[in-house]
């Protein structure tokens, strides 16, 4: 069971946002949060796998919430999603430690699926949020090109299909390590899942 703490400071969006989650069989909502130092909170104090974070939050925005949860070693992961328009945020999101990024009017069953992925290790943008990472101000390297050599060569492991067991094995290091690389690869391509990160190396090989 994926257990989920939602913090939004519009009592609706929560309410809905616990109904969608809570009628799916493997979520539950562990509580809700009305504000970021709340959210920081409860995030502590229940511990859940993970955090549905707005970023336009009173007391302490979202930017400021994962922050702190990162200086506090919380292993929730955060799911961002927000209305905020600002590209800057994106990148501070990101940075911040967040392991997603998602817009409100996404799909509500793309939204379920991605607190599944999230919850899976799997780090997650929205198309538009992958398009809008900046870094000091100008556009970040992003794509094949800005894979490091071993994040190539999980890449290709993953365009055969190879599970993360296998690819520690053929590659000698540990599952968390793969793990860890596979996040990176998947932000660096703004690709939603493995699936579409094998798709692009195939493309890409294919040029």
């Amino acid at each position: 069971m994926i257990s989920v703490l939602i913090a939004d400071d519009h009592p609706v969006v929560r309410q809905g946002l616990s109904v969608l989650l809570s009628v799916q069989g493997d979520i539950a909502v562990a509580g809700e949060a009305a504000d970021g130092a709340q959210a920081v909170e409860l995030t502590v104090a229940l511990d859940p796998d993970v955090l549905l974070l707005d970023l336009k939050l009173p007391v302490l925005d979202g930017v400021g919430v994962l922050r702190e949860l990162r200086e506090r070693g919380c292993r929730s992961r955060s799911l961002v999603l927000t209305s905020a328009a600002d590209q800057a945020l994106v990148a501070l999101a990101m940075q911040a430690g967040a392991a997603g990024f998602l817009y409100k009017d996404v799909d509500p069953d793309a939204l379920v699926r991605a607190v599944r992925a999230v919850h899976d290790g799997h780090t997650l943008l929205a198309p538009e949020a992958a398009g809008l990472l900046v870094t000091g101000g100008r556009a970040a390297v992003t794509g094949i090109g800005a894979l490091t050599r071993r994040e190539r060569e999980v890449l290709a492991l993953l365009a055969d299909g190879r599970s993360n067991k296998e690819i520690a094995r053929l590659l000698r290091i540990s599952e968390k390590t793969v793990k860890a690389h596979v996040s990176s690869v998947l932000a660096k391509l703004g690709a939603a899942d493995r699936t579409q990160a094998a798709v692009m190396a195939v493309r890409h090989a294919g040029r």
